[in-house]
């Protein structure tokens, strides 16, 4: 078996790995939280996480049926990991701006909030508030 430093940083398998408790303004930093809460996002998703990457130019994958090991909810929204390749088969980087993992966390929690798929879901909440008014009946004390 190769060494890991014997092994290109061009590999899949040696990408850095981003799950999105690490962006998630939600947890605490016990649960897995890794940047700051004031820059974190409300429950990024994977998928969120790979086309910010992707758009700004990051070779990216995305691994959606992986889960973050601290991760106790099981739901389909908390699932998956993307990949991030930092450097290239040389060990240059890859992008002057992401020398880090931390970098790249920080772009990504910066730019999920401005998808358009965050912006868009904003408007139109207002008719599950008006549901519950109406009939009154059976809100009262028995009568004997």
């Amino acid at each position: 078996m190769a060494c890991a430093a014997a092994r290109s940083p061009a590999e899949q398998d040696r990408f850095i790995c981003i799950y999105p408790a690490y962006l998630n303004n939600k947890k605490t930093i016990a649960e897995g939280r890794r940047i700051p809460i004031s820059k974190a996002v409300e429950n990024p998703t994977a998928t969120e996480i790979q086309d910010v990457c992707s758009a700004v130019g990051l070779n990216v994958f995305l691994e959606k049926n992986k889960m973050y090991s601290r991760e106790w909810n099981r739901d389909v929204q908390y699932r998956g990991r993307v990949r991030v390749q930092l450097k290239q088969e040389d060990g240059s980087l890859c992008l002057v701006q992401f020398p880090s993992r931390k970098s790249v966390m920080l772009y990504a929690a910066e730019m999920i909030p401005k998808l358009k798929t965050r912006t868009q879901k904003t408007g139109g909440g207002d008719q599950s508030l008006q549901q519950g008014e109406g009939s009154k009946k059976g809100k009262g004390k028995k009568k004997k």
